[in-house]
């Protein structure tokens, strides 16, 4: 007899946890096949995570920047806006809106164009180091290799700080990284 209700006790436990297992509430098929088809849309790439309350990314600080505009454009003409908003750690250098407007006006209407994609991804990957940079770590004739494979150098006298010629103006730090606001583009070498 104990057999038997050992038995049955354990055939019972199965049957109960096969039902809650296989059985999903019916609210929750509705909310799946419910949302909208935007959505996946909207929500790509790291880019599109919304967060309101967290430290902002190099790019969202960018995005949220009135003296950064073409910066921001440059980036959404190059694709790189999601691998700017990945976790990094980066070092950028983001130049001005007055920086951009120092270049003749049709090399860079010519770079936003689609043909150009690669060549604007270079000199953006130019302006990004992989790793954190801050301003108290600059040190005179320290030469840094960029995301794009070529070099920049760093001088600091008197006080100032530039690369390549370009005059660090601010720093900013973000969630994955860090921004040092200059006031020049850096060009690539050519090559």
């Amino acid at each position: 007899m104990k057999r038997n209700y050992l038995s049955f006790a354990i055939l019972l436990t199965a049957a109960s946890l096969w039902i809650a297992c296989n059985s999903a509430p019916a609210d929750t098929a509705t909310n799946t096949e419910s949302a909208p088809a935007s959505t996946a849309t909207e929500l790509s790439g790291q880019s599109g995570v919304q967060d309101n309350d967290s430290q902002k990314d190099v790019v969202k600080i960018a995005a949220g920047s009135a003296d950064h505009t073409t910066l921001v454009k440059a980036l959404k003409a190059a694709e790189y806006v999601d691998a700017l908003s990945n976790a990094g750690p980066f070092t950028v250098f983001a130049p001005t809106n007055a920086a951009f407007d120092k270049l003749p006006a049709a090399t860079l209407s010519d770079l936003l164009t689609p043909a150009k994609k690669d060549a604007l991804r270079n000199i953006l990957e130019y302006h990004v180091y992989i790793g954190v940079l801050k301003p108290d770590m600059f040190k005179d004739g320290q030469t840094l290799g960029q995301a794009n494979g070529d070099n920049i150098t760093i001088a600091v006298k008197d006080g100032k700080t530039t690369v390549n010629g370009a005059n660090i103006i601010a720093s900013i730090p973000a969630s994955n990284g860090i921004i040092h606001v200059i006031d020049a583009v850096l060009l690539p070498p050519a090559k």
